[in-house]
């Protein structure tokens, strides 16, 4: 069974990203509950889908409520649509709105698509997390790992936490003890 990659880019702020990985025949359903766990929202909102183009505009929509469109014949639905009934080119592309009130807005691209899928995975699955999720409510932090990661990474060790600067240009250093007359030069 084929797996889609797509990537979501939050619309606010395109170096804000999450890619997944998704059976093509798993409905829009699970590609928004992974949408949601990936950004670390709650999921209590409503939410909908729309097919989109080149320049992102929204065209026809797909619902995780079921609504009756202006035929009175039901819209697309989230939960009866799987995600490849809708994918008809290599970079097709989704508008994905959470929350109406609020408006989150995210630019769901397709990015790439494997056959080979991996049996210690459960899909659908985050692949990768890049920059820090908006926060749903209020302000979000930096969590203790999430600052553990980051002192890591640029190999903060105590003393430097504690002084933020190194010993450089500290009074007594080399240059200073070096004596040099009043015109510049070494005598």
């Amino acid at each position: 069974m084929p797996l889609l990659r797509f990537r979501i880019y939050w619309e606010d702020d395109d170096q804000i990203y999450r890619d997944v990985e998704i059976r093509s025949n798993q409905s829009f359903l699970e590609l928004h509950q992974v949408i949601i766990k990936a950004y670390e929202f709650d999921g209590k909102h409503a939410a909908s889908f729309y097919e989109s183009n080149d320049r992102w505009q929204r065209m026809r929509e797909i619902n995780s409520e079921v609504l009756i469109n202006k035929k009175d014949a039901p819209a697309l639905s989230m939960t009866r649509t799987p995600v490849s009934a809708l994918v008809a080119k290599p970079d097709q592309k989704f508008v994905y709105v959470y929350d109406p009130a609020k408006s989150w807005t995210f630019l769901v691209e397709l990015i790439g698509v494997s056959r080979d899928e991996d049996p210690k995975r459960s899909y659908p699955f985050v692949l990768r997390k890049e920059g820090i999720a908006p926060a749903q409510y209020g302000v979000k932090g930096v969590a203790a790992d999430k600052l553990m990661e980051i002192e890591e990474k640029y190999d903060l060790g105590a003393d430097e936490m504690a002084e933020g600067f190194g010993s450089e240009g500290e009074e007594g250093s080399a240059s200073e003890e070096h004596d040099t007359g009043s015109d510049g030069f070494d005598e």
